[in-house]
């Protein structure tokens, strides 16, 4: 007998739903739970559309207990996948761009529930308040949320830790749009974190490109070893197979290929080296989120017209970020990038909230004379002898004392 004629009318009317909502693009997302199997440690499979070398694919994301697989099928066989795994499922949950299609089941009855889908019928006025559903660029339910501390057992935040929540989505959603801008003409995604830390955001960004894009080839560079001991093995845990932590920073760190370069909270003028190395290598798109800008402001001598709003401690300090952040933008804009600086989150969520994206437009044998002319202007006017950056664009570099802790 074949899986189809084993069917409850109720699960048949569900799967005729989910292929009419594929045909006419209103298919959000179908989640299939309680699986009863014979795959192994199978809980449940979440299926979405995504977009896969400029095709649209069916994506499947099989959560066991100890690790997700995600699988891209074409379209036109998604109904099979789906039809196949039905059957073994107590629950699924469908959700179109018009309803909201629920169906338990037992051995001997099925009960299907079709109800409106609540975001789409609300007025778009109603979703800016505070109790709206927010996108999310990262999936709450993640395995490697729980062993970095994000969510504990039934996959909820932890209270203490809703503000790194929202930092890692914010994070992941810039990475989405700035992605969306370069050209890897279907070829695998080399990104580098310098000074990944505890990882959240390294694993954060190998979870949604392997989820909606490709899979990459990511590698978190963490100066601490335990940090990156234990990064690798919730890496292996969650069967991240191309995600790898390096013990180094960036100066050690030497990739033969680099799409993305990623530097958030580099002490100093560490910055300076990861941009530099991210110009040296050409890379496609460099993000950074500097922090302890230490170096200019022992050499400021600023105009004296500036010496009333300057006498506040607070002010002297902003200046100094500024203008090393500005130099930073220039350089960049000048070896062909263009750049941006804006707010990374809300300073109620961190003091280090400013980002500094550069997505690479143009090669360039020598730098624009036009945009130094501007940095030097800079520089005189304000007394800067040296500025980290630039003295590596230069090759003039000739000091060891960096990479030190905030």
């Amino acid at each position: 007998m074949s899986t189809t004629a084993s069917l409850f009318p109720q699960e048949q009317q569900l799967l005729d739903a989910f292929q009419q909502a594929v045909d006419t693009q209103g298919f959000e997302r179908l989640i299939l739970s309680q699986y009863k199997g014979e795959l192994d440690q199978l809980e449940k499979i979440t299926l979405r559309v995504i977009s896969l070398q400029n095709e649209k694919v069916m994506s499947c994301v099989y959560r066991y207990k100890t690790q997700d697989i995600t699988k891209n099928y074409p379209l036109n066989e998604a109904l099979a996948q789906v039809t196949a795994l039905l059957p073994f499922c107590k629950q699924a949950n469908l959700l179109t761009l018009d309803e909201e299609l629920q169906l338990k089941k037992n051995k001997k009855k099925a009960m299907l529930t079709i109800s409106k889908n609540k975001s789409a019928a609300k007025p778009a006025v109603e979703q800016q308040g505070h109790d709206r559903v927010k996108q999310r660029y990262v999936d709450q339910d993640s395995l490697f949320l729980q062993p970095l501390g994000i969510t504990d057992a039934q996959s909820k935040i932890i209270p203490s830790m809703a503000r790194k929540w929202k930092q890692i989505n914010k994070f992941v959603e810039i990475c989405a749009g700035a992605l969306g801008q370069i050209s890897n003409e279907n070829q695998p995604l080399h990104v580098v974190d310098f000074g990944s830390g505890k990882g959240y955001l390294t694993f954060a960004l190998y979870d949604y490109l392997a989820k909606n894009l490709q899979v990459p080839f990511v590698t978190g560079v963490e100066l601490n070893p335990k940090m990156v001991e234990f990064c690798q093995q919730v890496a292996t845990e969650a069967n991240f197979n191309q995600l790898d932590f390096f013990q180094g920073d960036v100066r050690t760190y030497n990739p033969e290929q680099l799409d993305v370069m990623i530097a958030l909270h580099a002490c100093d003028v560490a910055t300076d080296f990861a941009i530099h190395t991210g110009i040296r290598l050409n890379a496609q798109m460099i993000m950074c989120a500097p922090c302890c800008h230490k170096e200019l402001r022992p050499q400021l001598q600023s105009p004296k017209v500036l010496a009333p709003m300057l006498q506040f401690g607070i002010h002297a300090g902003q200046q100094a970020e500024m203008l090393t952040d500005t130099i930073r933008a220039l350089l960049l804009k000048a070896y062909g990038y263009e750049t941006k600086v804006f707010e990374f989150v809300a300073l109620e969520h961190t003091s280090k909230n400013k980002m500094i994206l550069a997505i690479k437009r143009k090669d360039v044998q020598v730098p624009d004379p036009e945009v130094l002319a501007q940095i030097q202007a800079l520089k005189e006017m304000y007394g800067i002898q040296k500025h980290s950056l630039e003295l590596l664009m230069n090759n003039q570099w000739d000091q060891q004392d960096i990479g030190c802790k905030c």
